[in-house]
């Protein structure tokens, strides 16, 4: 028989850990992590030029210079496994004063992910930037971890329901609470990444750069994890003092 007090606990728990768990999974396959606002093009010129970056940007070969720019000059939003531009749906939108614009964008591939950070970006003689190569690596596969670990915390909690025990439910706060730090780890390690590109790759005059809401939903979910972790912790901790008292009291 369970008390209230932890069966509430484990409701909430899991409550919070299935929100945070479909925040982290829109987070992770959404683009808006880092987004970038352009100034306005005026003249064929300039419209000429991005047409051409929007060219290699979709069609071209992978490099970080060439989508970095085309990110930083056509209102780029970046995610972990996308990218993508705003561009006009009309030839001749820099004539207009407010042209409708759409989202083309591009998913990065696997071999992509792995692709080593140069310290000059597209420059490949200019060696391998192992700080950034590796925060890179630990942004898209530490928040898959996360997600690994709370569905495994889930098959045991699904298993321990079968059992009508709660013995592993100390495990899966544990599970959950190394779900959140993963989360949060793959935060930082996108934002420490941002900022090191930004050293190496100077941003075009009047274009700012903004966080996007999809960084903000993986931002919510770690403690939300965290805080799901705190209760089965305490509901496994508290149920198993209150049985080996009453073990006690039975023994004397």
């Amino acid at each position: 028989m369970v008390d209230n007090r932890y069966a509430t606990a484990l409701v909430i728990a899991c409550v919070l850990s299935i929100i945070a768990t479909v925040y982290l999974s829109v987070a992770v396959g959404t683009q808006h992590w880092y987004q970038y606002i352009s100034p306005p093009v005026y003249g064929e010129a300039n419209a000429t030029e991005l047409h051409v970056l929007q060219e290699e940007f979709m069609h071209g070969e992978f490099d970080e210079k060439t989508y970095s720019d085309s990110l930083f000059r056509l209102n780029g939003t970046v995610g972990l496994w996308w990218r993508c531009l705003q561009v006009p749906i009309e030839p001749h939108w820099y004539k207009e004063p407010d042209p409708k614009m759409v989202m083309d964008c591009v998913s990065f591939t696997l071999t992509q992910q792995f692709t080593p950070k140069y310290k000059e970006p597209g420059n490949h003689n200019s060696g391998e930037d192992m700080i950034r190569t590796y925060l890179w690596r630990c942004q898209f596969l530490l928040p898959l971890v996360s997600l690994g670990l709370v569905v495994l915390a889930g098959i045991i909690g699904f298993c321990a329901c079968l059992c009508h025990s709660l013995a592993p439910t100390l495990g899966i706060g544990v599970l959950h609470l190394l779900a959140g730090l993963c989360t949060l780890a793959t935060v930082c390690c996108f934002l420490a990444g941002m900022d090191l590109l930004h050293r190496v790759s100077m941003l075009p005059d009047r274009v700012d750069a903004s966080l996007g809401w999809s960084l903000y939903l993986a931002l919510i979910s770690s403690p939300l994890h965290m805080m799901a972790a705190a209760l089965l912790v305490w509901a496994a901790r508290s149920h198993s003092q209150n049985y080996y008292r009453m073990t006690a009291y039975r023994v004397a």
